[in-house]
């Protein structure tokens, strides 16, 4: 039964042990992103205002509670190539639990609170990240995703967007994944910033350049793995 003197733990395992396992859970899937070529790779750490920033790392106010990482231009943006991204949170989670399991086993690691809680809490993360569900702001869990990956759902499907000179009208046209214009412009630069606004807003997207009627994709943005 939880009792008075268990508040101290709980506070423990809520305000530390929780976002350590959140970090290596988005290790995992940086790990992976990483390992498929993805850019401008970032690790958001809890919810709120930016405490700081230290190079790919960014911690927020609610330093323990949520998280996420981001990443463009996967060179290797393919189905496989996503299962094994969205599978590195929990991959990482397992590997970490059954680390602290073997230590505590063979006496390198002394049991106690720390490691019951890292355990218990890991398996905690895991369970939750593969149940398939959706999320209130329109997100997928990991496991949501890796099941519509493996059924090759429409709902991952990518959104594509083309930035395209119009000859008779001079000028660049952003087109949206109907082949609609969304925003034309004069100056390249700018219909090719407006365009990568919109793909980055609509992952997972693919963007593309058309020039002398040949489409040439100049960057991806993949869907974002919590």
């Amino acid at each position: 039964m939880f009792g008075i003197n268990d508040i101290p733990k709980f506070f423990l395992a809520f305000f530390l042990v929780l976002p350590v396992i959140s970090f290596l859970h988005e290790a995992g899937h940086v790990f992976f992103a990483w390992l498929m070529g993805g850019k401008n790779i970032k690790v958001t750490v809890g919810t709120g205002d930016v405490v700081f920033r230290l190079g790919m790392l960014e911690v927020r106010q609610y330093y323990f509670w949520y998280g996420h990482c981001s990443f463009d231009n996967l060179q290797r943006n393919e189905r496989f190539s996503n299962m094994l991204i969205f599978s590195g949170g929990v991959l990482f989670n397992a590997l970490s639990a059954l680390a602290v399991m073997y230590l505590v086993e063979n006496g390198s690691l002394e049991a106690g609170m720390l490691t019951y809680q890292f355990t218990y809490f890991s398996m905690y993360y895991i369970f939750f990240a593969l149940l398939p569900m959706p999320y209130p702001d329109g997100s997928f869990s990991d496991g949501k995703v890796i099941l519509d990956l493996i059924r090759n759902k429409p709902r991952i499907a990518e959104t594509i967007y083309r930035v395209s000179w119009q000859e008779e009208k001079k000028q660049w046209q952003v087109l949206d994944h109907n082949k609609r214009v969304v925003q034309t412009f004069q100056d390249e630069d700018a219909a090719l910033a407006r365009a990568h606004e919109l793909a980055q807003s609509h992952r997972p997207s693919r963007l593309l350049h058309i020039k002398n009627g040949k489409e040439v994709e100049v960057f991806n943005y993949p869907l974002v793995p919590l």
